[in-house]
């Protein structure tokens, strides 16, 4: 069922700060930010030749970005992201399986433009999973 590593996504309180770290420091390519309304965030993502880097800063009073930053103020790592197949098969195979999946259940748009979806951190070690369709 999984798929490669999409990206690890990193939550941060400037978003302009940290793409400067990563483009400035260590020299990576940097894309655009992007307003992610129902997410709650603004994204930038970062290219690496065998994956991403996703920084996250809050979109809105009601992000989840706020509330996570408020448990980690200097920001970190929020959750990773594997790519599979068939995004619905997924769902329901680890449903089955007693993996919660957070939200209504049902996959959204992600900022890819492909269906998405969030397993609950509890049921994978601790980590928040995105799932993203290829």
């Amino acid at each position: 069922m999984i798929g490669r590593l999409n990206h690890v996504a990193i939550a941060v309180k400037d978003l302009e700060k940290a793409a400067s770290v990563y483009k400035n420091a260590l020299g990576a390519k940097v894309g655009p930010p992007l307003k992610q309304p129902e997410h709650g965030v603004t994204v930038i993502f970062i290219e690496l030749p065998n994956t991403k880097i996703e920084l996250l800063e809050p979109l809105g009073e009601n992000s989840p970005i706020a509330k996570f930053l408020e448990k980690a103020p200097d920001g970190g790592i929020h959750h990773v992201c594997y790519e599979v197949e068939d995004i619905t098969a997924a769902r329901d195979q680890l449903k089955s399986q007693g993996a919660r999946v957070l939200g209504d259940g049902n996959p959204k748009i992600g900022a890819h433009g492909k269906p998405v979806l969030f397993l609950h951190p509890k049921d994978f070690c601790g980590t928040l999973v995105e799932l993203e369709q290829v």
